[in-house]
């Protein structure tokens, strides 16, 4: 039986059906899978049994994996595989963390609205997260549609930032929150990167805007200016019209391009209830300046 695709909305997040992920595909689904992916950018996947194996396996269809950003700290314990985000609230003991430890604080970034990876010099092509445990309440994971909002800005926006490039670090989003915690090889490591702030999607030739939390300089532009427009740039772009609102089920395997789309975990209470969540992200092709075929001097 062929895989069903439902959309969610005409354009935007699509629930697909008839399909196992944790054996192997046929050449068929798997290539529905991707058109489908390129049309919707958010796929979500009900009741899907991975192991971390299988979830590794099918994720590496759709390119290199990553390394979680927590193996750049010497002292921290990974719970997981290095190729698997722990974006739950469980330490490596899995007991749920205690309110001031480290990685809950670095992980109440994940609440803002940001894409994956942007701070990489080689940024996320997608992410597949998938849900082991899940609050009874809270917790959601909210869309935006980068897309949509970069084709309803006025002509005169669209012309003001063709070719600007941001500067993204995870150092900038966390700072937002108060959170300093960076260790020596950490501040190395994550230096701020650039990135073109409109980009074209190479498979299906749409425009869309490239904006995260991490970013928070524009080259060429001074620090106010530059937050004032990219804040602006954000709240344009997670107007309810742009954006889907997941709730989570124990089971679900949410993937989203991280190209053309934005996202937030919504709050809960993470000292009370587990909430197990394993996402494995793929790396884009190039950086995004060079794919824009703009030539940028490091800094």
């Amino acid at each position: 039986m062929a895989i069903t695709v439902q959309p969610i909305t005409p354009t935007f997040a699509a629930e697909v059906g008839d399909v196992a992920l944790d054996r192997p595909l046929a050449a068929e689904d798997l290539a529905a899978i991707r058109a489908a992916f390129t049309r919707y950018a958010v796929l979500v996947f009900p009741d899907q049994s991975f192991d971390d194996d299988s979830q590794l396996a099918f994720a590496r269809h759709f390119g290199s994996l990553e390394t979680t950003v927590f193996k750049a700290r010497k002292d921290h314990k990974l719970r997981l595989h290095e190729n698997l985000a722990d974006v739950g609230n469980l330490g490596a003991d899995n007991r749920i963390l205690e309110t001031n430890d480290r990685q809950r604080l670095y992980n109440l970034g994940n609440r803002l609205w940001h894409t994956d990876s942007s701070f990489k010099h080689l940024p996320a092509y997608c992410s597949m997260l998938h849900a082991r445990s899940i609050p009874p309440i809270g917790g959601q994971t909210e869309f935006a549609d980068l897309r949509a909002a970069y084709d309803a800005l006025p002509e005169a926006t669209k012309r003001r930032i063709a070719g600007m490039v941001a500067e993204h670090s995870i150092m900038t989003s966390r700072a937002k929150l108060g959170f300093t915690d960076f260790s020596g090889d950490e501040r190395a490591a994550f230096k701020p990167v650039p990135q073109v702030l409109v980009r074209r999607l190479q498979d299906s030739g749409r425009m869309s805007l490239y904006i995260a939390s991490h970013a928070g300089a524009i080259r060429g532009m001074a620090d106010a200016e530059a937050r004032r427009l990219l804040d602006e740039l954000v709240a344009h772009a997670t107007q309810r019209q742009f954006v889907y609102g997941h709730r989570w089920r124990v089971g679900d395997l949410v993937i989203w391009d991280n190209r053309c789309t934005m996202h937030r975990g919504m709050d809960f209470d993470d000292q009370r209830y587990a909430r197990d969540m394993r996402r494995a992200t793929v790396s884009d092709v190039a950086p995004t300046c060079e794919q824009m075929g703009l030539a940028v001097a490091a800094e």
